[in-house]
């Protein structure tokens, strides 16, 4: 549950800045900018999303295995080429017992294994859905939650241990609201003919899954209506998505005593002794009145039907591990129904994703032997500072805000701590046990491996070494109680950085891509916490207020945007995505123009510097997306969509107006008066 932005991306670049010597041609290798991937039939005045990434979208059209297909999933593919790459090395050779490289090597081919997977069907999942099926108690019911809690499941909610938002220094416990299986509330709650046919197939979804478990049709429906009941109940007490923002909103700590007096709404002296935390002084409830409310929705359930809710749970997180069968089952709806995907992807894509997410520091390390040299860290550590000093010379000019609160962000300015590539000390995996029984058996332990790693932190101090992403990831994060950037090396490639490309490219992407995660730590939720990761009201009232100002105008801007037919984007929730977005170009630029130092560079290709700084950030989020994708992705995404990451984005930003020459009248026009910066 940490505060990761998905979709970042960060690249290494390189750090010459543009001297006396003006570059007349485009540089030879990797194009800076490839003209194919521009729209020559439109303007950028007209819709400079579709301009920019016109021609890329008609050359990319989506196929049967993707809801969504954009360039960052082009380095995705990369990324996983030569992953494939190493891990298959490692399972066509011998590896010594007990080895990393031999757990890598036996998950991956077991993984591969559809063979002896078909032919073990439901059996790996039989003996504990058997035992969930036999409870009969409230007090059973906790204990299976928590096992099942254990195994990377989050029943009725989620449990973790992270730093205590108010005491960042020091981990505690913390429960979460979760439990549903379509992600989010709105898919139960709202009433109109979209979300009814997605309810429909997800009722089509788990009877299919308890009927391929060995259910008769009656059991099957009978299950079915027991997991929509409790699932109903969830949402209507959950809180929504704009409500999860507010950080002093979502902290409730508390004794443990006072917390279980508080509500019942399970048997808690189980639950925790079954987790293993039997002794714990205090929590973070967070959503404290979700526990409140389910408590009094769970009267009215029988244990019968919390049960069936339970063994759903089973097989809803097994079924991809299970036959083909099971898995095709979980592919029709989330991939189809869900995202729009029309095919499942390879055997390898999923086996791979699978030995990444169990062993992922072990692939990393390998991974980072073979393609990212330790140098590229430094160049890395040499960039973010520039754009540290940029975005602290835009705090020092800020009109709105007042000094004392000046001094509080350039305080937490100065105290990012920066993870670029890899971490400084790799991942014990010696306690993982793989072994040759079933694929879902190593799943079920590799979730466990995971949990008890995180729940040996209960109580202890915060390791502020450690990383949250793989450093093959394809992605970035600020992480507010740290106050830290982390860029891993698996998206320090082209296009986010490009080694051929002129400085005003790389810019407009990386430079971009770091200024966001830095503008994290100032956004709608980041601004909360002080220099230390603490949640302390760092500001003046007044400065407060003309934040909130600005905030809410941006957050006006968003929601009118229609996405697909008639549903809006949601600019609340979006809020602090959008807010990087836009500090991420603002800060971004202006150290691109510190390193001109008084330059104008040639234009190249027929474009100016300028515009090749706008053309470069545009390019980034060029995709093509099913329209069940797009529904999904506004219901579950704090990032806005990839066309108005850049049309929406680019209308408040006036250096793109000038670039461009957009004019009154231009569809990408907006009134000075009605464009907002807020960083």
């Amino acid at each position: 549950m940490k505060t990761v932005f998905p979709l970042f991306a960060a690249g290494l670049m390189a750090l010459a800045g543009c001297n006396n010597k003006t570059q007349e041609v485009a540089p030879q290798g990797t194009p800076a900018i490839n003209l194919a991937n521009l729209d020559s039939t439109t303007t950028a005045g007209a819709d400079f999303y579709q301009y920019a990434c016109g021609g890329w979208m008609k050359a990319h059209p989506l196929t049967a295995e993707y809801s969504r297909f954009g360039t960052i999933d082009m380095v995705f593919e990369n990324n996983n080429k030569q992953l494939k790459e190493l891990v298959e090395g490692l399972a066509s050779t011998p590896q010594t017992a007990g080895s990393v490289g031999e757990k890598i090597s036996k998950l991956y081919t077991l993984a591969m294994d559809s063979i002896k997977v078909n032919e073990d069907g439901a059996a790996p999942i039989k003996e504990e859905l058997e035992t969930i099926l036999k409870i009969g108690t409230k007090s059973e019911v906790a204990q299976m939650v928590a096992t099942l809690h254990r195994e990377g499941m989050s029943p009725f909610f989620a449990l973790y241990v992270s730093a205590d938002e108010k005491n960042s220094s020091m981990n505690i416990v913390q429960l979460y609201q979760a439990g549903l299986g379509m992600g989010d509330r709105d898919y139960y709650l709202q009433d109109d003919e979209t979300f009814a046919k997605i309810r429909e197939a997800y009722q089509t979804y788990i009877n299919r899954l308890f009927t391929l478990a060995g259910h008769t049709p009656e059991q099957a429906e009978a299950a079915t209506n027991a997991v929509m009941k409790v699932e109903n109940g969830i949402a209507e007490v959950s809180f929504s998505r704009e409500e999860m923002r507010d950080s002093e909103k979502n902290y409730h700590k508390m004794s443990y005593a006072d917390f279980v007096s508080s509500n019942d709404a399970l048997d808690w002296d189980t639950y925790f002794k079954a987790m293993g935390l039997e002794n714990i002084p205090e929590l973070d409830a967070k959503q404290a009145d979700y526990y409140k409310k389910l408590a009094k929705v769970l009267k009215d359930i029988s244990v019968d039907d919390q049960k069936y809710y339970l063994a759903f749970n089973l097989l809803d997180m097994a079924s991809p591990y299970l036959s083909d069968s099971f898995a095709q089952a979980n592919f029709d709806f989330y991939g189809k129904t869900m995202s729009g995907k029309q095919e499942m992807k390879p055997r390898w894509k999923r086996a791979l994703q699978t030995v990444n997410s169990s062993l992922g520091e072990a692939v990393g390390q390998m991974y980072v032997e073979k393609y990212f040299p330790a140098s590229s860290k430094e160049k890395m550590l040499t960039l973010v500072g520039n754009l540290q000093k940029a975005l602290s010379e835009r705090i020092n000019s800020l009109e709105w805000m007042g000094d004392s609160t000046k001094l509080k962000a350039q305080e937490k300015l100065s105290a990012f701590t920066v993870k670029i590539g890899y971490p400084d000390k790799w991942r014990d995996y010696s306690a993982l046990d793989i072994q040759d029984d079933s694929y879902w058996a190593n799943i079920r332990r590799s979730a466990i491996f995971e949990m008890n790693y995180m729940l040996a932190d209960a109580g202890k101090p915060v390791d502020k070494s450690r990383w949250y992403m793989t450093p093959q990831t394809v992605n970035a994060y600020y992480n507010p109680t740290t106050n830290e950037i982390c860029f891993p090396a698996g998206i320090l490639q082209p296009p986010f950085f490009n080694p051929d490309a002129d400085d005003a490219v790389n810019y407009g992407a990386i430079g971009v891509v770091i200024g966001h995660e830095m503008t994290h730590g100032f956004d709608d939720q980041g601004r909360h916490y002080d220099k230390e990761g603490n949640l302390v009201d760092w500001w003046t009232e007044d400065d407060a207020e003309q934040f909130t100002k600005r905030a809410d105008k941006l957050a006006d801007q968003y929601s009118n945007i229609i996405v697909v037919d008639t549903m809006h984007a949601n600019g609340r929730f979006t809020l602090g995505e959008n807010i990087a977005d836009q500090g991420g170009l603002l800060v971004a630029h202006q150290a691109y123009l510190n390193s001109l130092q008084g330059q104008t560079p040639a234009p190249i290709d027929g474009f100016t510097h300028e515009q090749r700084f706008f053309i470069g950030y545009a390019t980034l989020w060029a995709q093509n997306i099913r329209n069940e994708e797009i529904i999904r992705l506004t219901k579950m995404d704090p990032h806005s969509l990839g066309k108005w990451r850049v049309n929406a984005a680019l209308r408040n930003i006036d250096a793109f107006y000038d670039a461009f020459q957009i004019q009154e009248g231009d569809a990408m026009y907006m009134k000075p008066a009605d464009r907002v910066n807020v960083w």
